[in-house]
């Protein structure tokens, strides 16, 4: 097998990161695999406690909480395998993961971005995502095919095209990598992903989905449900997305829609939930896309030990 590198960001989840640690020592040996772990500006430096379940990861402390994008970046910097598997550190693998990976990008050179079948951690026969149908532009809406559904092995055996990969495990070949280009750093947290499968399709690549290996996921244990952060970027993002990868026309069509029927409706569940604090993360992150060029620096948000 080829040296495959694994990223993984933790940012003040030491016991989920330890956890990760675990699944990828108990299924795979050191000899074709670094694990590149970068903290990501955490409150306390973890590196002995992470040393002691994993003594051969490659260790990157940043000072600053650089966001999903910019996290697994640095690891990026400074990959040496031949393919790069970015794993959420709430996320737990299986035997044959990687290898399964590997063979479906070898069997098809066209593909760019895979991700396999992610199953609940919490209920481990719980499908979280089987691939995304494709985006509609003027709604920047599309459905994730097989959440919720019970998995009795209906995805085993599909391999195949789809909208777009999932964030909290995704390969890819260094080669394409030096290509497309890394994540965009100016989405801090939500829609990366969606961003960075855009770049690869622009050169020509698939996104692909295969259901013969599968991952668990601890949904949202660094966000969790609701909360200014997760609301306001995730309002932000979908519009920046729109701005960025697709022309102004569509924009301007998406806008009307986005301010006049989409946030307007959102809101008014904020207010139904009892959540009327959330309602001013919707509006500032509308706003920050009418006050910020699309390349903007400026997050509009304060970030913790940014």
């Amino acid at each position: 097998m080829r040296l495959v590198s694994i990223i993984t960001v933790n940012y003040n989840q030491p016991q989920a990161t330890i956890d990760f640690l675990k699944s990828v020592k108990a299924h795979y040996s050191t000899a074709n695999l670094e694990v590149i772990l970068i903290d990501n500006g955490s409150d306390e430096n973890h590196h002995e406690t992470f040393l002691k379940h994993y003594p051969e990861i490659v260790f990157i402390r940043s000072e600053k909480n650089l966001g999903f994008a910019g996290g697994n970046n640095l690891g990026l910097q400074v990959v040496k395998g031949d393919y790069l598997f970015l794993l959420n550190n709430d996320t737990e693998i299986i035997p044959g993961c990687i290898e399964t990976m590997i063979s479906e990008l070898e069997q098809n050179p066209d593909i760019g971005l895979l991700s396999p079948l992610i199953l609940y951690h919490e209920d481990k026969s719980l499908i979280q995502y089987a691939g995304f149908t494709p985006l509609n532009y003027l709604t920047a809406r599309n459905d994730c095919i097989g959440q919720f559904e019970t998995n009795n092995g209906q995805y085993l055996e599909i391999s195949n095209e789809t909208g777009y990969c999932h964030g909290a495990a995704v390969m890819c070949r260094k080669t394409d990598l030096q290509k497309a280009g890394q994540m965009d750093e100016n989405y801090f947290l939500y829609y990366e992903e969606l961003d960075w499968c855009e770049k690869f399709k622009r050169m020509g690549k698939k996104i692909w989905f295969t259901g013969k290996t599968h991952i668990y996921h601890k949904e949202s244990v660094s966000v969790g449900k609701e909360s200014a952060l997760k609301t306001y970027f995730s309002v932000r993002n979908r519009m920046l997305f729109i701005r960025k990868n697709t022309s102004s026309l569509n924009t301007f069509a998406f806008s009307i829609y986005y301010c006049s029927i989409a946030c307007p409706r959102m809101m008014l569940q904020y207010l139904l939930k009892g959540r009327k604090d959330l309602i001013k993360w919707v509006l500032k992150g509308v706003l920050w896309n009418f006050t910020n060029p699309k390349n903007s620096k400026n997050l509009g948000f304060k970030i913790k030990n940014s």
